[in-house]
């Protein structure tokens, strides 16, 4: 599984890192604004898993389920 932060650092991006790392999930982090705007982001963060973009929410609903895809 693969599993990359869009961040910029932001307290919401943050949060997201925080409980990753809580969680004790692996993962990338690119704070590379153009990569992002080349994906199409253009809010963050953004916690894309094995090619899906997940909005915040949607990122924690993930982590808190474990980290499983449905």
């Amino acid at each position: 599984m693969t599993v990359t932060l869009y961040t910029t650092h932001c307290p919401r991006c943050q949060v997201l890192a925080a409980k990753l790392d809580q969680a004790a999930i692996k993962y990338d982090v690119c704070e590379n604004v153009d990569e992002m705007l080349e994906k199409g982001i253009m809010s963050v963060p953004v916690l894309e898993v094995d090619g899906n973009q997940l909005d915040f929410k949607q990122a924690v609903d993930w982590v808190n389920k474990g980290g499983a895809i449905n």
